[in-house]
Order: C-alpha cells, then structure tokens, then sequence
C-alpha cells in the first residue's frame, strides 16, 4: 500500500522485452531509500516487486503492460517512485494500492498566476468513480479534483508538485496512469452489488 506521495524521481535506465513481458531498469541516483529484492515499489503508480535492488530493476509482465503505461517506457523518461507503506507511515496523501485502474489522456495544461490546471480525459467505465473534491492516483501522485467534467476531471498543481514528480514534464496528449479511491471504489461496487441482488 502507498500514499501517493512520491518520494523520489527516477529515470528509465533501461526497457527491454523479455518473454515474460519486459525487464525495467531504473537509474535512482541519488534516492538514499533502503531497497532490497522482494520490496514493493510504486512506479508510475504501479506496484513492482524488486527484482534487483542496485541497480533497481523490475520485472514487468505482460497484463501489467497492457493495463498500463510502462510498456511505453523508454530510456531517460523520467518516473515517479514511492515505496511501500510501513505501520509508522504518515498517510500524507491518501490510500493507495498501486493497482491501476486504467490510462488516461491530458488534454489541455493551463497555467494560471496561482497553479497549473490539468484537463485529464478518463475511460468511461471510470467515471463512476471520480467525485467532486476526491482523490485520484495520477502516475502514482495523490491529487484531489478541482473539478469533474462530464469525460474526465481537472487537477490542480502547486509549485512542489510540478517540482518533484513528472507532472513538471507533463505534455499534451500524454497518457497516464489513473487508480480512483479505493473507497469510492468499494461504495460503488457494493451498491451495484445491492442492487442486482434478488430481494
């Protein structure tokens, strides 16, 4: 489980296909985080499993690259990473799984005196889950909506946002990876559940 805060920004030091999916090596000088095999990082929003820790390298299989954007990843992109949650962890951001829920698409980045204002189109299958002043997982970083549209939502970015995660990079058209609220999430599930039940 993560926070969506992100703690460091990597670069893709390498993207090669393996005939499991693909082998992803990421260049996190200088992260000082304390990584071993076996830990889970959230890359773009995803949750890895470390496969080698220096250099950090993940094994990426082909489901996770068909729901996501990594199979677009190439060498000197820049990813945002978080490690996993620890039981003395402070949930700055909100819960995260590091499970993507799908891909998004920015349409439009404006640039106001106070912040940079983000338009994000969203699959229409998630819509359902995207609720006025909630939180959403972009590539990984916990943002809450400034505004939900009738096809996707607006954010809004401050300063230390743009600083330090890729959103700073951001272009139009971009895809990115979006998990909504996993308590959303669950509200919505049950209450189709409830109502498809047989009375």
């Amino acid at each position: 489980m993560f926070t969506g805060i992100i703690q460091h920004r990597g670069r893709v030091a390498q993207s090669r296909t393996t005939p499991a999916g693909r082998s992803l090596i990421i260049d996190t000088h200088p992260w000082g985080c304390d990584i071993a095999p076996g830990d889970s990082i959230a890359v773009n929003g995803c949750c890895l499993t470390v496969v080698h820790a220096n250099p950090l390298r993940f094994d990426v299989i082909t489901q996770t690259l068909n729901i996501t954007t990594l199979g677009h990843l190439r060498s000197g992109d820049a990813v945002n990473l978080e490690p996993a949650l620890t039981p003395s962890s402070l949930l700055s951001g909100h819960i995260v799984q590091g499970h993507v829920d799908g891909i998004g698409a920015i349409r439009a980045i404006q640039t106001t005196p106070d912040d940079v204002r983000v338009r994000i189109a969203v699959p229409p299958d998630l819509m359902a889950y995207i609720v006025p002043k909630g939180s959403i997982a972009v590539d990984g970083i916990s943002l809450t909506l400034a505004e939900v549209l009738d096809d996707g939502f607006v954010v809004a970015l401050i300063p230390t946002t743009l600083e330090r995660t890729t959103l700073g990079e951001a272009r139009v058209e971009q895809r990115v990876n979006l998990e909504a609220d996993v308590i959303v999430k669950t509200i919505v599930h049950q209450m189709r559940r409830i109502d498809t039940l047989p009375s």
